[in-house]
């Protein structure tokens, strides 16, 4: 099947987007996949929240997991659908366009829950771990991870050539390590140069 114009000129755009920040030492694939071996076993239904242009999303499809992807932008929603259809992998993922702070879905509905990248634009982060803790299953684990600090400088760097800046809430990893603790969740944290990933789940009883 030969893919139409728009996907070929997605694809390109991705690419050389992931050349331009391997150009600074960060690989993309390398870092979403750190984060993916970190979240093993992966078991039940699984969502992401934060589509994004779609990095994370494709590692998993790639990796033959069938899950629910949510975002609040359908333009950069699309960009993802784009990406996993140049890969035939779109109908691994189900795309949902959603605000993360009052999710449609019911109760203890899902497994597994991925946030990867994402905490740093949320307008109120705590109230998205509530939903969060809303929809996890007893079972489940939730695995949320954003950029170090020397992640952060690489996008700034890479966000100040392109003429813009990249703004980031206030609110830390460690902030929402001890919110989910006070939730009633066990917290695992680890650490590659450009990740930080913790996993909560709940003890055992």
């Amino acid at each position: 099947m030969i893919l139409e114009k728009e996907v070929l000129e997605n694809h390109k755009r991705y690419s050389e987007r992931k050349k331009l920040y391997q150009s600074h030492g960060f690989d993309i694939d390398k870092e979403r996949k750190f984060v993916l071996d970190k979240a093993e076993p992966l078991f039940g239904d699984i969502l992401e929240v934060g589509t994004g242009k779609g990095h994370f999303a494709l590692i998993l499809a790639k990796e033959g997991y069938r899950f629910t992807s949510v975002d609040v932008s359908e333009e950069e929603q699309n960009i993802a659908r784009l990406n996993l259809r140049y890969f035939r992998l779109e109908d691994s993922v189900d795309f949902s366009i959603e605000n993360a702070e009052h999710l449609s879905f019911e109760n203890k509905s899902f497994d597994i829950i991925f946030s990867i990248n994402t905490i740093h634009h949320l307008m109120s982060p705590l109230k998205v771990m509530d939903e969060f803790a809303r929809i996890i299953s007893f079972e489940g684990k939730i695995i949320i991870s954003d950029f170090t600090n020397e992640g952060f400088e690489i996008l700034d760097k890479i966000h100040a050539a392109d003429g813009r800046i990249h703004e980031k809430a206030n609110i830390t990893l460690y902030d929402i390590k001890e919110y989910l603790r006070v939730k009633g969740f066990m917290v695992d944290q680890y650490e590659s140069k450009f990740q930080e990933i913790l996993t909560a789940y709940r003890p055992v009883v």
